[in-house]
């Protein structure tokens, strides 16, 4: 997407709360990092017209970019809703993957049918380290799935997503990312260049920042 279209998916964001920045006051992440910035994209189911555009939007990616699509996929849980509106739209099958397989019944990691050699797009929320959305790629490929590529909502951009995506073969699309957003706020003034230059530290080093 172009920076015109990555401003507009992150004022869309803002403007439902879906991201929130706070550089004095850090969010921790479950990892135990500290981060001036809370990406929850949940929060756009909550309001329909901002959930039509993101739907819309994210369905002509896959639709320009991965014309050859087969089936889309989910990524449990936060990418599932998405993913079926997507599916929805473009007329294609739905499965989505789970974190891990099933405990009982038949032990499923992925649910819904997928067929050896079928070819998929992988639609996930949030890419951070991009761990959760290679997992699901791994899934996918063992039970026979082609994946040709994964497309997301918002990407904080790091240098081990990328590095990791790259070493998995993984072509990637987001909507939305970190720089446009920050660009974005500044442009708005709803940060301070002091808290730009915050933010953009964060950007470099999100694991050692704040400590």
């Amino acid at each position: 997407m172009n920076k015109v279209s990555e401003k507009q998916v992150a004022e869309k964001l803002l403007q439902v709360q879906a991201v929130k920045l706070s550089p004095s006051e850090p969010f921790t992440w479950a990892s135990g990092w500290k981060s001036p910035i809370y990406c929850d994209n949940r929060k756009i189911l909550s309001y329909p017209y901002v959930r039509d555009y993101i739907k819309s939007e994210m369905s002509n990616i896959v639709f320009d970019v991965f014309p050859e699509a087969d089936v889309i996929a989910g990524v449990a849980t936060a990418g599932i809703p998405h993913g079926a509106m997507v599916a929805d739209q473009l007329k294609l099958p739905f499965i989505y993957v789970r974190s891990k397989p099933k405990e009982h019944g038949m032990g499923r990691q992925i649910e819904g049918v997928l067929e050896a050699g079928q070819r998929v797009v992988v639609i996930e929320d949030l890419i951070s380290t991009g761990k959760s959305s290679l997992e699901a790629v791994q899934a996918i490929r063992a039970e026979g799935g082609n994946v040709i590529g994964m497309v997301s909502i918002f990407n904080y951009g790091f240098d081990i997503a990328v590095k990791a995506m790259e070493e998995a073969g993984v072509s990637y699309r987001s909507m939305s990312n970190y720089n446009a957003l920050i660009e974005l706020a500044v442009e708005k003034g709803l940060v301070s260049e002091a808290e730009q230059e915050t933010l953009n530290s964060w950007r470099t080093s999100p694991s050692t920042w704040g400590k």
